[in-house]
């Protein structure tokens, strides 16, 4: 049982700023670098490099508008992680069902020795 896993998209989703913006643009809708960086503790030149890396992947997209850009969340790709995460959910899951089961096995005959 094997899942494909970007791990590029991951790298991106793993930093707690750029989930943090995913999360606000999920709740407030599309914003720009500055809007999101009134509601974070980095600045506007940060937050822009962190919306490259999201735009990179492919988990938001920008219209340009004036000056800015409006960035909005891609949810077929924000989709596709939840996905990923899910099928990795699985996996590990299945995993550990069969440690437990092994680890019980191994404390039945344990158990069985020390009653002989």
């Amino acid at each position: 049982m094997s899942t494909v896993v970007d791990d590029e998209l991951w790298s991106a989703i793993g930093d707690p700023i750029r989930r943090t913006m995913i999360d606000l643009l999920l709740a407030d809708g599309p914003g720009t670098a500055t809007s999101l960086s009134r509601r974070l503790p980095v600045t506007r030149q940060a937050v822009s490099k962190h919306l490259a890396v999201l735009d990179r992947v492919g988990l938001i997209s920008a219209e340009p508008a004036g000056r800015e850009r409006v960035f909005q969340v891609d949810e077929a790709q924000l989709a596709r992680a939840v996905a990923q995460l899910s099928a990795v959910g699985a996996t590990w899951d299945a995993r550990l069902r069969r440690i437990k089961r092994i680890a019980e096995t191994i404390e039945r005959n344990r158990r069985a020795k020390e009653g002989e």
